[in-house]
């Protein structure tokens, strides 16, 4: 669509209630007195679409009384954006963990987030964060996140399994810069302090039964972001790197480093039907201890495994699925997906041939369900079920909020 030289007259914003006006009209390029340019108009709705606030967006454009000039439209069809939110873990152990929450993604109607949960794992924990990426302008923004974290971990010992009580407390600020809707960068730092307390289970004259270690975490993470947005379907392809570096105050757990990225990729079948990929690759430093910071878990990576089965410090992970809309309504839509969860670990102080060895491969095929309401953002309410075919596998239920990747 080509609209000559003309020039934008007016930009006006229709359908918005909770989102502010000037908010919208500050993130987006077309200005009055701008050229009249269908590629900038387009890749403003694409970005007003990213938008939690924003369910979907288009444009009209009109002609003046005075020649060569026009009046812009964009309008909106919002999200409700108040969400709780809650994730449920079962497997065929016996265990049981969740975390539930509230979360407000468009806080004074400028796209801030604010949210709170409270998760028990055996212990309780909970966490507080804010997000502000336009609290500056229309490209730099903040973060603040808070959280006191207490699970039962498995350390994984030579002669077998202990049980530790695993404590993290962590404040973390991060800087936020998106120059375009499609890449954002994060830095930041994160003190945290980590308490690991003995339960039950083998022990080792090597491995501390207490310990205490205050630490601070360099942060950088980049995002990319090509997919085409239309409701709950999703098309093309996006990368997140996540790259930390860790200070350690403690020789029993000292400084690493660690990275990993997910390349994910969608694709539209037919009419209501999507196929999504997700592949993991992560790696750190080798070092051989038993709190490796990749975990098999499945909240995380495989559904059905358990939650924190085995530790590694190298992971490939792959996640596909097939979704189709069973009913798919003007406000809501039922999903059905059938799903193959698999991956692979490096042992501690291991080499790369681990990947191939048959105790450290999991793969767990399933089917799931989800919920959807297309008028409130990720309102996306799925139960998955894993069943694991290679060794040592178990099953289990994960019910959750949004979609699993």
């Amino acid at each position: 669509m080509s609209f000559g030289q003309g020039v934008v007259a007016d930009l006006k914003i229709q359908g918005n209630t909770r989102t502010r006006t000037h908010f919208i009209k500050k993130l987006s390029n077309v200005k009055p007195g701008s050229t009249l340019d269908s590629t900038m108009i387009q890749k403003d709705i694409e970005r007003l679409i990213r938008l939690p606030s924003v369910s979907h967006a288009y444009f009209q454009v009109f002609a003046t009384v005075e020649e060569g000039m026009y009046n812009v439209v964009y309008g909106i069809e919002e999200n409700f954006t108040i969400i709780p939110f809650a994730n449920i873990f079962t497997s065929n152990n016996d265990e049981f963990a969740f975390r539930v929450g509230l979360q407000e993604f468009n806080f004074l109607g400028q796209n801030v987030t604010l949210g709170a949960f409270y998760q028990y794992d055996v212990f309780s924990s909970y966490g507080l964060n804010v997000r502000a990426p336009y609290l500056f302008s229309k490209n730099f923004g903040l973060a603040l996140n808070y959280q006191d974290l207490t699970t039962q971990e498995p350390v994984f010992l030579e002669d077998g399994i202990a049980q530790y009580k695993y404590r993290n407390e962590s404040f973390e600020i991060l800087g936020l810069f998106e120059p375009n809707y499609k890449h954002r960068f994060e830095l930041g730092i994160n003190l945290f302090t980590e308490d690991y307390d003995y339960l039950f289970g083998i022990t080792d004259p090597n491995v501390p039964q207490q310990l205490s270690v205050d630490k601070l975490l360099y942060k950088f993470i980049y995002n990319y972001d090509g997919i085409t947005y239309y409701y709950q379907y999703l098309d093309g392809f996006r990368s997140s790197l996540n790259v930390q570096y860790v200070i350690s105050t403690s020789d029993q757990l000292p400084e690493f480093w660690i990275g990993f990225n997910d390349f994910s990729y969608f694709k539209r079948v037919g009419k209501r039907g999507n196929w999504a990929s997700r592949l993991r690759l992560g790696l750190a430093g080798n070092l051989d201890t038993p709190f490796a910071p990749f975990a098999v878990d499945n909240n995380l990576n495989i559904r059905g495994a358990g939650n924190t089965i085995d530790r590694g410090t190298a992971a490939i992970v792959l996640n596909t699925e097939y979704r189709y809309a069973v009913v798919d309504g003007d406000w809501f839509s039922l999903q059905a997906n059938i799903f193959v969860d698999g991956g692979s670990w490096r042992n501690p102080g291991g080499d790369f041939g681990d990947f191939a060895d048959d105790q450290n491969l999991r793969i767990y095929p399933g089917i799931g369900v989800r919920f959807i309401h297309k008028r409130i953002f990720n309102a996306i309410f799925r139960i998955d079920y894993g069943h694991g075919i290679t060794n040592s596998a178990s099953r289990g239920v994960v019910f959750g909020i949004g979609q699993y990747f």
